[in-house]
C-alpha cells in the first residue's frame, strides 16, 4: 500500500462522502473510489458499506482508521526529519472558535501562511464546540484545536492561554441590570439564552451552578456565541458568557457575576506534532506570551 490510498481512506472515513473526499485530497473521484478499493483488496476486507445513501465505517473499517491515522503521523514526522533546515511543508488541520473576536486570530493564521507558505493550513470550527474538538485531536482528525474546558484532554498536550471571567448578558431594562454586580443565584430562575450542549462555556457555566446547587431553563440554543447577545437583546432570555467572547450589542448590558466564574481558553495538541504544527503552536504562544511546553522544545 502507499501513502496516498492511507490518505484518500482517511478522508472518505472523515466525510463519508466520496465526493467531498476527492476535494479534500485535490483528487478525482475515481482516483479515490480505485484506491480505497485498492487499500481493501490488499487488506482483505471491506472497509465501507456502500448504498443509496452514501457510505458508513464497517467495524474493519472503524479499526483500520486508528492504524491508518497513526501512520500518516508516522510518516509525517519522518519527512520531518528529511526536512532538514528546509522550508515546512505539509497540512495542519487547526480547529477554530468562530465567536473569538477579541482575538485577532486572522492575523496570528496569516502570519503563520507568511512564515511557511509551503504548509497547507486548513482551519474549521466543530458544531458541539470544544468537546467535538478535543474528541478530533484525540481521534487525529484534527492537530491543534483551540479549547475552552478545563478538563485535560487524555492523548494530547495543552498550552494555557487565557484565563477570562464570565458576565452577565442581561437586556437594558431588566430588573437586574441596575446591579453593579449580578448575583448567580438570582441569574438562575431566568429563562436563559445559551450555546448548544458540549460548549465549553456552557459546561463550565452548568459545573458553576450544580456545584452552587442551582439549575436552570435554556430556553433558547444557539451554535454560534456571537449570537447570543441578539437574542438576549430580543428579549428571548439572559445569558452568561466569557468576557472575552462577548459581542456588545446594541440593547444589552453586561455586569460582572458574583461569585466570579472563569473560563480557561487553551489551544491542545497531539503529543507528538510535526514540525509545521509544532511551528503553529511555537507562534500561538508568541502571541499570547506564553512559554512553550516541555513537550514541544527541541527537534
Amino acid at each position: 500500500m502507499d501513502t496516498r490510498q492511507l490518505e484518500y481512506f482517511v478522508a472518505v472515513a472523515e466525510e463519508l462522502n466520496f465526493t467531498r473526499a476527492a476535494a479534500r485530497v485535490f483528487a478525482a473521484q475515481s482516483t479515490v473510489s480505485a484506491g480505497v478499493a485498492a487499500l481493501e483488496r490488499e487488506l482483505g476486507v471491506r472497509l465501507f458499506e456502500r448504498d443509496a445513501h452514501g457510505v458508513t465505517l464497517t467495524s474493519a473499517g472503524e479499526a483500520a482508521l486508528t492504524e491508518a491515522r497513526a501512520g500518516l503521523q508516522s510518516i509525517e514526522r519522518l519527512r520531518d526529519l528529511g526536512a532538514g533546515d528546509g522550508p515546512l511543508r505539509g497540512v495542519v488541520r487547526v480547529g477554530i472558535f468562530t465567536n473569538l473576536t477579541s482575538i485577532d486570530l486572522p492575523g496570528i493564521m496569516g502570519e503563520f501562511r507568511r512564515r511557511h507558505p509551503g504548509v497547507d493550513l486548513r482551519l474549521g470550527p466543530s458544531p458541539s464546540g470544544s468537546t467535538g474538538l478535543a474528541d478530533d485531536v484525540r481521534q487525529g482528525r484534527l492537530d491543534v484545536a483551540f479549547y475552552g474546558l478545563p478538563d485535560p484532554v487524555p492523548g494530547t498536550i495543552a498550552l494555557p492561554l487565557a484565563d477570562v471571567p464570565f458576565v452577565a448578558v442581561l437586556p437594558e431594562g431588566h430588573p437586574l441590570a441596575g446591579r453593579a454586580v449580578v448575583p448567580l443565584a438570582d441569574l438562575a430562575g431566568e429563562r436563559w439564552v445559551d450555546a448548544r450542549a458540549g460548549f465549553g462555556n456552557r459546561v463550565v457555566l452548568d459545573r458553576a451552578l450544580a456545584a452552587a446547587g442551582l439549575g436552570r431553563e435554556v430556553a433558547t440554543e444557539v451554535s454560534d456565541l456571537g449570537e447570543i447577545p441578539r437574542f438576549v437583546a430580543a428579549g428571548l432570555g439572559v445569558g452568561a458568557l466569557p468576557e472575552l467572547t462577548v459581542n456588545r450589542a446594541e440593547g444589552v448590558v453586561v455586569r460582572p457575576l458574583s461569585p466570579g466564574v472563569d473560563w480557561r481558553l487553551s489551544v491542545i495538541a497531539h503529543p507528538r506534532p510535526g514540525a509545521a504544527a509544532r511551528a503553529l503552536l511555537e507562534l500561538i504562544a508568541e502571541r499570547f506570551g506564553r512559554p512553550i511546553p516541555p513537550t514541544l522544545e527541541g527537534p
